[in-house]
């Protein structure tokens, strides 16, 4: 509940600007002293920005990098590298696995690598349902959502509940970079809570990131490095930063 409850904080934000603790606190059904406490938490995420008597959203949010940046735009940037990684990291994948698919460029190039093979993908990810939505082998489940166009994404309460009821042997994750400390990041607040869940729905977690992302940015944390299991990247990755990665337990992998 205090998760969806502050998901919804940031949305309403995002709408409607600076609001107050009085007026969360009457729309969500909640006391004040739980709201304060809840931005609290958001601001000390990075998601919001504290002020009196309530909160904004920092300017320059995440929604506008996405229309800075959209899919098509991000896509086209170190196609050869991702496209490494996305080989190297289909064969982590066994005939009959039961794969999630986090949303990304990274990963729409993985779920090529899986066509006509005999497993289950599941994903948040409306560029990977392009992909596979004709192949006669793979079974495809969407988990639903709300749409982001810009992005090609499904993200929200409805996504993180869809995700909350699978399984899944392995996931697939994408990042916008790893710091040298080990965590892995990402500039999308909506984003962040349905790549948590897709690491809690898997008994694996393998992350993709090409060299380009160490040391990467993001003003957002994932997960740190124990939350891995499996780092996919190519030459040429920040060595500190890999190094601290294998510290920590991470089996990382290079072309």
């Amino acid at each position: 509940m205090r998760h969806q409850r502050q998901l919804e904080i940031v949305q309403r934000l995002r709408t409607d600007g600076a609001t107050s603790v009085e007026e969360l606190a009457q729309l969500l059904g909640v006391s004040s002293a739980t709201i304060r406490r809840d931005l609290q938490q958001l601001d000390e995420s990075g998601q919001i920005t504290r002020v009196h008597g309530g909160a904004i959203v920092p300017a320059g949010d995440s929604e506008d990098a996405d229309r800075d940046y959209p899919f098509a735009s991000v896509a086209a940037d170190a196609t050869p590298e991702k496209r490494q990684v996305a080989r190297l990291a289909a064969t982590l994948v066994q005939d009959g696995d039961v794969v999630l698919l986090d949303v990304g460029t990274t990963t729409q190039l993985l779920a090529e690598e899986l066509r006509t093979r005999p497993v289950t993908v599941m994903t948040t990810s409306l560029a990977v349902l392009d992909v596979l939505r004709d192949d006669p082998v793979v079974e495809l489940i969407l988990l639903g959502g709300w749409v982001r166009r810009a992005y090609h994404s499904l993200v929200g309460v409805l996504t993180e509940d869809a995700l909350r009821q699978v399984h899944a042997d392995v996931a697939f994750l994408g990042a916008s970079g790893v710091r040298r400390d080990g965590y892995v990041l990402d500039t999308t607040t909506i984003e962040v809570p349905v790549k948590r869940a897709v690491i809690e729905a898997s008994d694996k977690t393998v992350l993709l990131a090409d060299r380009n992302k160490f040391p990467g940015n993001g003003k957002l944390k994932v997960c740190g490095a124990d939350d891995l299991d499996v780092l996919v990247t190519n030459p040429g990755a920040d060595p500190a930063t890999l190094q601290n990665c294998i510290d920590h337990g991470v089996e990382v992998l290079t072309i």
